[in-house]
């Protein structure tokens, strides 16, 4: 899978949030990266504040950053289509974590 057709499944990943909650998503970046640096077989992390903890000092922050890991998703998954069905489950559960939402509970909805 090309590097341009993987970050379009990003983008149909992150169209698939409803307006609501899309509109609710404040300063947050997405990025495709090829692996994390220390944990190779990561799929996806965010970094930041959920919405959840932040408070008046959050102001001005830069934003929060969602990597999703190309290279790690493509070994992970055996065909195209188990490729665009995990990146979807990536994107949602890590901006659930951008919203607050930890693995635990990811876990109890079928999210992790």
């Amino acid at each position: 899978m090309t590097p341009q057709r993987f970050e379009e499944l990003v983008g149909d990943a992150l169209d698939l949030i409803p307006p609501r909650l899309a509109a609710a998503i404040d300063n947050v970046v997405v990025l495709v990266a090829d692996r994390h640096p220390d944990e190779p077989d990561l799929l996806g992390l965010y970094e930041g504040v959920a919405l959840t903890e932040r408070d008046s000092w959050y102001a001005g922050s830069l934003p929060d950053t969602i990597t999703i890991y190309r290279e790690a998703l493509l070994d992970f998954c055996h065909s195209d289509d188990e490729v665009v069905d995990e990146v979807r489950v990536t994107v949602i559960h890590e901006i659930a974590h951008h919203f607050g939402i930890d693995d635990d509970r990811l876990h109890e909805l079928g999210w992790a």
